[in-house]
């Protein structure tokens, strides 16, 4: 049957606190893109949209956050990208949801999107439409696009009180928007007293860090971290006034205003160049230009939760926390893997982690996923700083902590195991637009029982509900994780042993990731 679009000078129209903005319909669900929340000067605070007259349309994604590396397609038929234009004018959102009555009261899902502090967009992947998780989980979501890389998170402050929370730009973009979602939902069929902030990888940095940031305390009630935001900080010192320094001289310009009014291309390229400069002597490494790009700690971000401790409001938010069990599987996956003869596994394994690892490994990894290849060994994720995590979070008892493991093999070379990004698709329902995806007698109810779980969550602070068995909060007595695969359920310690045996004897993670960040990012 075909859809009913909907769209003529009557509606739908929605009121917002800066002026009526119009959307379209289809069938049951409304959409509205490229709503702008506010306005920002280049490494100033973000201030509220201005107010307007009359009606504005939105109806098409606006701008996408400037990049400092350049698009490259690739891994599409894993990852599905868009690649849209790029302004610093890019403080938008979008909105799907399924009533436009203010009295709906429809739990609010607020994602954000993942690339680091560098890198995605709000539209970025296929897999992040909003219209199959507002229609079938019955809330409301939203998308932000925010500031990134040096336009969101390159600190200032010591050139000047008015760039005292450059470093934090990009996440006090991201408060600015959930003061939109507080103040607006309502009219969208929102509950501004029910609100989910959720990302993966860098995502679930930003959400973390909103934890930690008290002018964003009541703007959102629950959090999930997808595959990010748990690792602890390097303890690595702060750069930003030698990199500041190293631009204006590149560029011939003698303070921060001159950084300010350099044309963006002109910047970027000096930013690439100055980074290949600074990684040449063991700068940081990462995709944002040659740096790695984060929130500062100071007064208004008040650092990370293994720093300082979780705040008292921070400890009053509900969180899921998982990853998926191969993070960075591209450099590691090996094709076919079934059909090498079980001896040849083994000297494989024995190659990776040590002749004299090689039986412990895999009696520790068969006693745990009895029904996978040995082989995904190569590829596996440790991820005992995850369970740290959990368990230390679990501690502030005011809230309940959730944690899984996404463990799924795709229908990919005999099995490829969930890599970093695979779970997404699940979390918005949309499977089916991932051709990956799509194995028959799998894909239906792994997707109900992870989707389902986002739902509960995001109303209830719980993700148990219909086609999950049950799930436990995280406790010293009940060390509980829920692995999503082809049949899920929740154990106490499946993995311990073989993630504790796994971090003994696995090569240097971070060089690893250095060699694979050559050939890819996100």
């Amino acid at each position: 049957m075909a859809k009913q679009f909907t769209l003529n000078t009557k509606g739908p129209i929605v009121d917002t606190k800066a002026g009526k903005l119009r959307g379209y319909g289809l069938d049951d669900l409304f959409m509205f893109k490229g709503i702008k929340y506010a306005d920002a000067k280049r490494f100033r605070q973000p201030t509220p949209v201005e107010s307007w007259e009359g009606v504005k349309d939105a109806l098409w994604f606006t701008h996408v956050a400037p990049l400092l590396t350049d698009n490259s397609p690739n891994i599409d038929h894993m990852i599905p990208h868009r690649f849209w234009p790029e302004s610093e004018d890019c403080l938008s959102l979008n909105v799907w949801t399924t009533s436009l009555d203010k009295n709906a009261k429809k739990a609010v899902m607020v994602w954000l999107h993942g690339g680091g502090y560098s890198a995605g967009s709000s539209i970025e992947m296929i897999a992040y439409e909003g219209d199959n998780m507002a229609k079938h989980g019955d809330v409301v979501v939203v998308t932000v696009n925010h500031r990134l890389n040096i336009l969101g998170y390159f600190d200032l402050s010591s050139f000047g009180d008015v760039y005292k929370n450059s470093g934090n730009a990009g996440q006090a973009d991201i408060v600015e928007a959930l003061r939109w979602v507080r103040d607006n939902i309502a009219n969208f069929g929102g509950d501004p007293g029910n609100v989910t902030i959720f990302g993966q990888s860098g995502g679930g940095g930003k959400v973390l860090s909103l934890v930690q940031t008290p002018e964003a305390n009541g703007l959102f009630h629950k959090g999930i971290l997808m595959s990010g935001g748990t690792r602890k900080p390097t303890g690595a010192p702060r750069i930003d006034r030698e990199i500041a320094e190293a631009l204006m001289k590149e560029l011939g310009v003698n303070d921060v205003p001159g950084l300010e009014a350099t044309e963006w291309d002109d910047l970027k390229r000096a930013v690439r160049k100055v980074g290949a400069a600074f990684a040449e002597r063991g700068g940081a490494m990462g995709p944002g230009g040659g740096f790695n790009w984060s929130p500062v700690a100071n007064d208004w971000y008040l650092g990370s939760p293994w720093d300082i401790g979780y705040t008292e409001h921070g400890k009053t938010i509900p969180l899921m926390v998982g990853s998926v069990i191969a993070e960075f599987s591209f450099a590691a996956h090996i094709p076919n893997k079934n059909e090498i003869p079980s001896s040849k596994r083994v000297d494989m394994i024995g190659e990776n982690f040590g002749k004299e690892h090689a039986a412990g490994l895999i009696a520790a990894w068969k006693e745990c996923y009895p029904d996978k290849n040995e082989l995904g060994l190569l590829s596996l994720s440790n991820r005992m700083g995850i369970l740290e995590f959990i368990r230390q979070r679990s501690e502030a008892h005011s809230s309940p902590v959730y944690g899984y493991l996404f463990s799924y093999d795709f229908p990919i070379d005999d099995g490829w195991p969930a890599w970093h990004c695979a779970d997404i698709p699940y979390a918005f329902k949309n499977a089916g637009r991932v051709d990956c995806c799509n194995e028959p007698g799998v894909m239906e109810d792994l997707e109900a029982a992870y989707f389902g779980a986002y739902i509960a969550f995001a109303k209830t602070g719980s993700p148990n509900g219909p086609g999950l068995k049950e799930w436990p909060a995280f406790t010293a007595a009940s060390r509980s994780t829920m692995f999503f695969d082809r049949v899920s359920g929740a154990a106490v310690d499946r993995d311990q042993k073989l993630m504790e045996l796994h971090e003994k004897v696995a090569p240097d993670p971070m060089a690893a990731m250095r060699r694979r960040r050559q050939n890819i990012t996100f």
